[in-house]
């Protein structure tokens, strides 16, 4: 009878003990037990390794091949920061230092090159890097939040960026569309190229900087492109901002096959920019009823009824109105449903990725250079680029295929099984 009472009475402070507050059984907050449990384990899975190695601490071994080594200072990282750690060391009987697995992995790679550019791409600034991090647990030794060292890690992963968007390989890419627009910083210009496929997916293909937008610098982009696999013998479709460096450049490397589609927003903007406040809003009423009716014939002919209106009191507008008329019409004349034409008739897709880039650099007070400028621009591009939707009417895609199958055939620069291909 007293045993079981004595039972009875030890069980009862069990489920009491276990019954306490969680502030008695856990001190400090969530992450710092993370942390330091996480840091134990760290500890003890490299101690096991060692043993694995070395053979049971104080046991003499003949046959052991290394032995413990003590332990040194040393660094992993933890939450956007290099936390310091206590690495136990080993050694072979000839002295070499032995490599313990699990440290090996760990310490691998250095994610805070990539840490540093996801907290700077969305405004972060170096200064305040350390701030923009959960605070690190009490007694936790950490390093390489300064300015310096982000700044660092910025540029080494900005670097690594630039690299790998210059030599994806393009040869598997089966494009129908290709937009090219420029973004100035400063006195410099960067070119970028987008791509879309035949199942309407957007693809970030390269960019390249100059001291102006002209054909020299477009032509080399693309005839890099074309070396790193992008088809130049079937027709494509190039959506661009106006300039006729771009277009010259296009020109240059697909010749006739390419058909050449300006955007009609610049369009709109260089026309009413070259009219008095008084007749912009008319003006705009008709460039968009033109644009937007569904006969080619008679949206040239409104077109050209406009030019004639303007010629006597406006002839600069006139002008405008006139230049690349045909080319601002050109996905009209391929007969697209109504949802890909408006998605193709303007630079929407690449002024949006543009505008990312911008939205990404703007704490930059200062640009040093062109290569500073590149890898900015290659960082802000792949970033958005994960975030990429396909353009909208995706689904009427290979009506625009068909036309472009339709174009090669017709202009007889490949035979008709290649063109099917």
């Amino acid at each position: 009878m007293g045993k079981n009472c004595r039972k009875g009475a030890s069980g009862e402070r069990s489920a009491e003990q276990t019954s306490l507050p969680l502030k008695e059984r856990v001190k400090g907050t969530l992450l710092e037990t993370v942390v330091a449990c996480g840091l134990a384990m760290v500890l003890e899975i490299l101690e096991e390794e060692r043993t694995a190695r070395c053979g049971p601490r104080y046991r003499h071994d003949e046959e052991r091949d290394a032995h413990r080594a003590g332990h040194v200072e040393s660094s992993l990282v933890l939450g956007g920061r290099q936390v310091k750690v206590k690495r136990p060391r080993a050694r072979t009987v000839k002295g070499e230092e032995v490599e313990l697995p699990s440290w090996k992995s760990w310490s691998r790679e250095d994610p805070l090159s990539e840490r540093a550019m996801e907290q700077m791409l969305v405004g972060v600034s170096t200064r305040r890097y350390a701030r923009s991090l959960e605070a690190a647990p009490e007694g936790v030794e950490s390093r390489g939040t300064g300015k310096s060292a982000v700044s660092r890690r910025f540029v080494l992963g900005t670097e690594k960026k630039l690299k790998e968007l210059g030599e994806r390989d393009l040869s598997g890419l089966d494009l129908a569309v290709v937009m090219i627009d420029g973004v100035y910083f400063g006195e410099h210009v960067v070119i970028g190229v987008v791509g879309v496929d035949a199942a309407g997916t957007k693809h970030v293909l390269g960019i390249c900087e100059g001291a102006t937008e002209n054909a020299t610098i477009c032509t080399r982009l693309l005839e890099g492109l074309a070396e790193r696999g992008l088809r130049t013998d079937r027709s494509i479709l190039a959506v661009l901002d106006g300039s006729r460096a771009l277009a010259k450049a296009v020109r240059a490397i697909w010749g006739n096959r390419v058909q050449i589609q300006r955007c009609q927003q610049h369009k709109k903007r260089n026309v009413l920019e070259a009219l008095p406040q008084s007749k912009r809003e008319s003006v705009k009423r008709t460039l968009d009823e033109a644009y937007a009716t569904a006969e080619h014939a008679r949206a040239k002919r409104m077109l050209e009824n406009l030019a004639r209106s303007l010629e006597d009191q406006h002839p600069g507008a006139a002008a405008s109105v006139r230049e690349g008329l045909d080319e601002t019409l050109t996905v009209k004349a391929l007969d697209l449903p109504r949802t890909l034409e408006k998605a193709l008739c303007t630079t929407n897709a690449i002024e949006n990725l543009i505008g990312c880039v911008r939205e990404g650099s703007r704490r930059v007070k200062r640009w040093r250079g062109g290569k500073m400028i590149l890898r900015w621009c290659a960082a802000g591009v792949l970033d958005a680029e994960r975030r990429f939707r396909r353009i909208k009417g995706f689904r009427e895609m290979p009506a625009l295929v068909k036309a472009l199958r339709r174009r090669d055939l017709e202009l007889d620069s490949v035979t008709p099984e290649s063109a099917v291909a």
